[in-house]
């Protein structure tokens, strides 16, 4: 009777672990992924270039301040024309799709400020950098959740995998 309620605790860790890491897997192991834009500072209507890499299809980039484009599978980069009425000094986000897998970008506009009018091609804040790793685009709910599950888990577990008190011989 005992090792059937630890096989089941066995398989319940499984199962929660087997729904668990799926989406792990698309919010942050980019598996190779990378993505890029060059410039990261440019002037409203400016070009950039877009480059993916470690995608074997096509790559979907969007952003709030150019047309959605793709980069054809087989292909590293595209390019991309800001719109013209984006806003000086604004930083916005641009977002590259693999499947599954996701990165984003930050690109600022170059142009006036308060602080250095006389400087526009100076972008107004520092580097954004460290998106990357197991927790890009996680959020403390999403990381409170998986917490919670894998506790339930385990308590759960240790549950049924004890001996009871009416299992020791006694009648």
């Amino acid at each position: 009777m005992r090792a059937i309620r630890v096989a089941t605790a066995a398989l319940l860790g499984v199962g929660a672990l087997a729904v668990t890491a799926p989406a792990a897997q698309a919010q942050g192991d980019n598996s190779g992924f990378w993505a890029t834009v060059r410039p990261t500072t440019v002037p409203p209507g400016g070009l950039v270039r877009l480059r993916a890499t470690g995608c074997e299809q096509s790559v979907t980039v969007s952003s709030g301040v150019f047309d959605t484009v793709t980069i054809p599978r087989g292909r590293t980069t595209a390019r991309a024309r800001v719109d013209r009425d984006a806003r000086p000094g604004a930083v916005y986000e641009v977002s590259f799709y693999c499947g599954t897998f996701w990165q984003s970008v930050d690109l600022t506009i170059a142009g006036g400020g308060p602080d250095r009018p006389d400087r526009p091609d100076v972008p107004q804040r520092g580097v954004h950098a460290g998106e990357g790793g197991s927790f890009a685009g996680l959020d403390l709910k999403e990381i409170g959740l998986g917490a919670v599950l894998i506790t339930a888990v385990l308590g759960t577990t240790h549950r049924l995998s004890r001996p009871r008190a009416d299992e020791d011989g006694a009648a």
